[in-house]
């Protein structure tokens, strides 16, 4: 066989690999538009849903839940951007699924029982943290936001005889669903942490010892993520603080149960003896000092 044919032979698999990998995309792609058709029939309910934190606020306050469109463009952009969240949530299942099914031949057996409670837990995880943003720290957010407005009395006047300023607030429909999306979409990563890093521990990229080693940093990180992605409100960014750092000790003892459970089933096969090092090198160097 000549060495063109060898090489041929050798990127047959290749361009396989690559044609499943588009079809999987294309799939993935299609069920993704069809979730953002079906959420941008329904997208004034899925709007209307996504209020309810400020309307409960400004209920709480004696206001009316008014938004307002500064453009006329500005209500069909709402639309497609609630369709977008709608359509990745409907369709995230399916994708993962694809991914599944392209990553998963190449797996042994023990893999892929290791591999899919992570593909299961991100999503359950990611909605669970899109919750509590969205039933927790957006309300707070709001009312911290809204403590801000000027409320003229009727009948009062300042020094110079004019009316007293008010200044309350008329929202944009787009400028709320932004910030309201930012909140979803930051905590719903941020609940990816346990899954990230026991992934990273199974795969021994990190251990339960060195997080623990570099918790201090950790804190000074979660600290910087909560200025960043929740407002000026020093309760909302405790609450996150703390949700996040609860997030990172759990993580700890994950990584722990698996290196533990590793641990185990190396001792099990034979590979795993607690009275002999684990580095060949150091045991010569020893027995070289003790002649």
């Amino acid at each position: 066989m000549s060495q063109t044919d060898e090489i041929d032979d050798s990127s047959a698999p290749l361009i396989e690999h690559l044609a499943e990998l588009r079809n999987r995309l294309i799939h993935s792609v299609v069920a993704f538009l069809v979730g953002m058709i079906i959420c941008f029939t329904v997208a004034t309910p899925l709007f209307n849903f996504l209020t309810a934190p400020l309307c409960t606020v400004l209920a709480e306050r004696g206001q009316d839940c008014d938004l307002i469109f500064i453009s006329p463009q500005e209500g069909f952009f709402v639309a497609i951007k609630v369709s977008l969240l709608g359509g990745f949530l409907l369709a995230f299942p399916y994708i993962g699924l694809q991914m599944w099914r392209f990553v998963a031949p190449g797996l042994y057996k023990s893999e892929k029982g290791a591999f899919l409670p992570f593909l299961i837990a991100s999503p359950f995880m990611f909605v669970l943290g899109a919750a509590f943003a969205f039933y927790v720290v957006t309300p707070l957010a709001y009312d911290f936001f809204l403590g801000f407005q000027q409320f003229g009395a009727e009948g009062e006047a300042v020094a110079d005889g004019a009316p007293p300023l008010s200044v309350v607030f008329q929202g944009s429909a787009q400028e709320y669903l932004n910030l309201t999306i930012k909140f979803i979409v930051a905590f719903g990563l941020c609940f990816q942490l346990p899954v990230l890093l026991t992934l990273m521990g199974k795969a021994g990229l990190v251990s339960s010892e060195g997080l623990g080693n570099v918790r201090k940093y950790a804190v000074v990180g979660i600290l910087v993520l909560a200025a960043l992605v929740t407002p000026p409100d020093v309760i909302t960014q405790v609450i996150l603080f703390v949700v996040v750092y609860g997030l990172y000790e759990v993580s700890i003892f994950l990584v722990r149960r698996v290196e533990k459970k590793r641990e185990e089933q190396l001792r099990a096969e034979g590979y795993y003896d607690d009275e002999e090092f684990d580095d060949p090198l150091m045991s010569e160097f020893e027995e070289e000092d003790g002649k």
